[in-house]
């Protein structure tokens, strides 16, 4: 193998133009590059919006599936808000296609493992051992009282031995952690190494998992999103006119139904149009000056950024014990409304603080002290934010 300058690159001018940015000195970003290096206000916000969908989910769906399932007005009312809430967990996966990406071409392979394992296992490896627990004393998900699965789910190859993830939520971390896999196995080959063997088995192996697993598109589409948005683009309409019309297009079409990404799936006419408005609209989203930006700079919005990996896999711990509680003593009455309404209000008001114990406890702690360094760093402007510290965006 080659040393790195000895033969041409692999890597296309989009990708060297991103490998310049992401492996420079840490600096502020100007508008011109917010887009395509550095902390992106409107990524970070969505990903606490995503966190807060999926949670107004389990809220609406949950009550819908075990509490009202009767009542049909109630749970054909809320169907499309249940869809759109579960799409928060296709848009986190837009997400970290696009912040992976350069966190995987400026670190070496132990630096980037090392980030990613303290970032992501700490507050996991809690919460699994949390449901392993209560799951042996309840015996409520028999087949996960295995030791395989237990095994599967702690290594996060529970896709292969056919078992589920362990703490709720959690299966899509599996998705995550074979994404970070299989999207640094690309970038050392094609840009750290350039090695052109190395380089077609990795997107080779890629192109399997893709293909078995068609769901990871979204991972693919953030990736493609953060190369794209290296060098300027010009569309034929307004930018903030093609942003506004993509969300409308995506609430639309992500609002008619749930889908696990099975091939036959793709043969309902929607699948593709919310792959397609999803990928426009984050592309247009992260633009600077952009619409999402604007309204997601804010405090508020920051801070569910910020814990937003805290809230996904707390959320639903609050979420059924408070639910146990309000069935238990009767509190969802014949006001369907007024009954979600509190509901909702008191989830929200216990799970909230639970998150933030468990954000500086479980994720700030172990990095920080590890690193020596704070996971975000950023400065407030809808269109020019700060380069985040270790690149950790």
């Amino acid at each position: 193998m080659l040393a790195p300058g000895r033969r041409r690159p692999i890597a296309s001018e989009a990708t060297s133009a991103l490998l310049a940015r992401s492996s420079g000195p840490t600096r502020p970003a100007s508008p011109r590059d917010t887009a395509g290096g550095g902390f992106n206000v409107a990524a970070h916000g969505l990903r606490g919006l995503a966190a807060m969908m999926v949670l107004l989910a389990h809220i609406l769906g949950g009550t819908a599936k075990h509490i009202y399932a009767q009542n049909d007005a109630y749970v054909q009312g809320i169907a499309g808000a249940w869809a759109l809430g579960t799409f928060g967990v296709e848009l986190f996966f837009i997400i970290s296609g696009y912040v992976i990406l350069p966190s995987a071409m400026r670190y070496g392979a132990q630096q980037f493992a090392l980030r990613r394992f303290l970032r992501l296992y700490p507050l996991f490896f809690v919460l699994s051992l949390l449901f392993i627990a209560l799951n042996a004393i309840t015996n409520a998900y028999p087949a996960l009282n295995s030791t395989k699965a237990v095994i599967s789910g702690l290594l996060f190859i529970n896709l292969f031995t056919g078992t589920e993830q362990l703490t709720p939520n959690a299966w899509s971390l599996t998705y995550e952690v074979i994404f970070y896999l299989l999207m640094y196995g690309i970038v050392y080959f094609t840009v750290h190494h350039r090695n052109r063997a190395g380089a077609a088995v990795a997107i080779m192996v890629g192109l399997i998992f893709l293909l078995t697993h068609p769901i990871a598109i979204y991972f693919v589409i953030g990736a493609a999103i953060r190369l794209a948005s290296a060098r300027p683009w010009r569309w034929p309409i307004p930018a903030r006119g093609l942003e506004l019309a993509s969300l409308i297009a995506m609430i639309a079409f992500a609002s008619r139904g749930h889908f696990e990404y099975s091939w036959s799936d793709f043969a309902d006419p929607v699948l593709v149009p919310i792959i397609l408005s999803a990928g426009l609209y984050f592309h247009c989203a992260i633009q600077p000056g952009s619409l999402t930006a604007r309204a997601l700079d804010n405090p508020l919005f920051r801070y569910l950024g910020t814990v937003s990996y805290s809230l996904y896999l707390v959320h639903p711990y609050s979420y059924y014990g408070i639910r146990r509680i309000f069935d238990h003593f009767g509190w969802f009455t014949d006001n369907v409304l007024g009954s979600i309404a509190i509901f909702a209000a008191v989830v929200v008001a216990v799970t909230m603080p639970l998150t933030h114990l468990v954000h500086i406890s479980l994720e700030i702690w172990p990095y920080q002290r590890f690193f020596g360094q704070r996971i975000y760093r950023e400065k407030s402007s809808a269109t020019a934010q700060a380069q985040p510290a270790g690149g950790e965006a």
